[in-house]
């Protein structure tokens, strides 16, 4: 999934890594013949390259990066609660991710922006929520489950 940079710093080794709209940090080294990006090697190069996207593997595998604190959840929702909203495609808001916890039964899981992805949720299987993606639930059955939103800390 292709993210925008948001950001630069250095990492303990002193390299570059580029900060993207999802959270995720990745190294953006300029290793000519490997990788050359020259760009990285002074500020105005880093500066023109802000809002330029990557690739983000790390969302493609539904991993929330390091540092997200949850900050508010819905409430507990059931086949005859859940809003309509939930069961129709919808995203985060940008640096938003979520977790969906079912509490009981199962819930179908559908991530429409990532190229087609289906789970089948239950209480020892959550599922990740990237923030902008389509995605949207329906119905297996009873259940009952909750939404927990994250973002980063500060």
């Amino acid at each position: 999934m292709h993210r925008a940079i948001t950001g630069y710093h250095r990492d303990d080794a002193n390299d570059w890594v580029a900060e993207l709209s999802c959270g995720h940090g990745q190294h953006v080294r300029h290793t000519p013949p490997f990788m050359v990006r020259p760009w990285v090697l002074t500020p105005e190069g880093r500066a023109s390259m802000l809002g330029t996207e990557l690739d983000c593997v790390r969302c493609d595998r539904l991993e929330m990066p390091d540092g997200m604190v949850a900050y508010s959840r819905t409430a507990e929702f059931d086949e005859g609660t859940i809003p309509g909203g939930l069961r129709k495609n919808h995203t985060t808001k940008p640096g938003v991710w979520g977790v969906i916890h079912v509490v009981s039964g199962q819930l179908r899981y559908r991530i429409d922006g990532l190229g087609g992805r289906e789970m089948l949720l239950d209480p020892e299987s959550p599922g990740t929520v990237v923030p902008e993606v389509l995605h949207h639930v329906d119905l297996h059955g009873p259940v009952r489950f909750f939404v927990e939103f994250y973002r980063k800390a500060g």
